[in-house]
């Protein structure tokens, strides 16, 4: 069974998002042990992309500050076994685009990731028709192909949530990344039809701003996907980062539970 479902045993998860190599891989080493220490279930991480079609422009940003910086793949990788190493426990699962494991070479990708303890991958630019070709070579190597669910997936939630791994990343808005004042969602709608289908946990991701949102959010799901708020953070302190990271995590941790 996949690692991801340690995530959600001890109540609501809380899921960060992080753009890897953003500012340096240094300060994102350092940000992934704050996360963790302050009530992290699962961290994504992210692999900068120079055209991340999904995200707004705050993860845009961080993106291009984290190839300026020189961050690689391979690169993270190497992060990701010293983070295990280090003693980083929670799943991690990569979130980038499809043309970030191609260039790579697919299945050298994705063995990679079971190589090193990465639990899942998210890649938000193929859609659920087109899986097939990454779904196949994930099952061979334990990795999860985390399946998304956005507001007009409604004729097809079910075929998408019957076939769903790790746990389903319900989308809470239309449009890109990015934090929002509110959320008109009717998220309790869209959770009810994936549970009616399947016992894999679902957490709220896209605009999720702060801890009093993520409550909402967390009380109609498993879980809560929260990105942009902390690459704010990011963007704003830089390599003295992680101790503001590690409190906003802390506030929103708490806050779900």
């Amino acid at each position: 069974m996949s690692n991801i479902i340690n995530a959600f045993k001890n109540g609501k998860a809380f899921i960060p998002f992080i753009t890897c190599g953003d500012p340096n891989i240094e300060t994102t080493v350092k940000i992934v042990h704050a996360l963790q220490d302050n009530g992290a279930d699962l961290i994504e991480l992210g692999i900068p992309f120079s055209d991340p079609t999904a995200e707004g422009p705050v993860i845009q940003e961080a993106s291009l500050r984290a190839l300026t910086a020189g961050t690689t793949t391979d690169k993270i990788f190497d992060m990701v076994v010293r983070l295990r190493f280090e003693g980083i426990t929670v799943p991690m699962v990569f979130m980038t685009y499809a043309n970030v494991v191609f260039s790579y070479g697919s299945e050298r990708f994705i063995s990679r990731c079971q190589e090193i303890g990465i639990d899942g991958l998210i890649l938000p630019d193929i859609p659920f028709e087109e899986k097939e070709e990454f779904l196949d070579i994930c099952t061979k190597y334990d990795v999860d192909l985390i399946s998304l669910v956005a507001p007009t997936s409604s004729e097809r939630i079910a075929m998408i949530a019957k076939e769903a791994k790790g746990f389903i990343y319900v989308v809470s808005s239309l449009g890109v990344t990015g934090t929002r004042s509110t959320i008109t969602t009717d998220i309790g709608a869209l959770t009810s039809a994936i549970r009616a289908v399947t016992d894999v946990p679902c957490a709220i991701g896209f605009g999720i701003s702060g801890p009093e949102q993520a409550a909402k959010m967390a009380a109609n799901s498993d879980g809560v996907i929260v990105g942009s708020a902390i690459v704010k953070i990011i963007a704003k302190y830089g390599e003295d980062a992680a101790s503001y990271v590690g409190e906003f995590a802390r506030s929103i941790k708490d806050a779900i539970n």
